[in-house]
């Protein structure tokens, strides 16, 4: 069996794979709002690797790159703005906010990744099961918020 190929260099994705279990604070106070697609169905990564840079948040249907700047940030402005830079010439449309904005008003930050995520992409539907015929499994919304899988006999629900 032959092991997966990924585009990206094998250290850039090891170090990917490693910087996901210490988060920041802020970061997991925002991870804990945007996984499992919560905000508007978008699907967002944590830690993704794009190119030879590795970004805090990364959602794919609407092609943003959500960066989160502690204090460190203020050292590196020349770095961090090369690197805005080159995620746009790739097609990638980069935000930042401040730790202190994640942890005084996480729904402001919320609402405006939203209306940034709506403005350029819609959100992709979740996976099919494994094993299963496209169409066999449908999704429905029995309250605000919550989707359920029911398996499809004869057409009906």
């Amino acid at each position: 069996m032959t092991e997966k190929q990924h585009r990206i260099y094998p250290s850039i994705l090891a170090h990917a794979r490693e910087s996901r279990q210490p988060q920041t604070p802020a970061e997991s106070k925002l991870w804990a709002r945007l996984r499992n697609r919560q905000l508007g169905g978008f699907k967002f990564r944590r830690q993704h690797p794009i190119g030879r840079f590795i970004v805090d948040f990364y959602c794919a249907a609407s092609r943003l790159v959500i960066e989160i700047d502690g204090d460190s940030h203020a050292d590196q402005v020349e770095y961090d703005a090369a690197r805005t830079a080159w995620l746009n010439e790739q097609g990638h449309r980069v935000i930042r906010f401040r730790n202190r904005h994640v942890y005084r008003d996480i729904d402001a930050v919320l609402e405006a990744i939203l209306a940034e995520c709506q403005k350029l992409g819609s959100p992709s539907p979740p996976a099919p099961l494994p094993g299963r015929e496209r169409g066999e499994v449908r999704y429905i919304r029995l309250r605000p918020g919550s989707i359920h899988r029911r398996r499809v006999r004869g057409g009906r629900i």
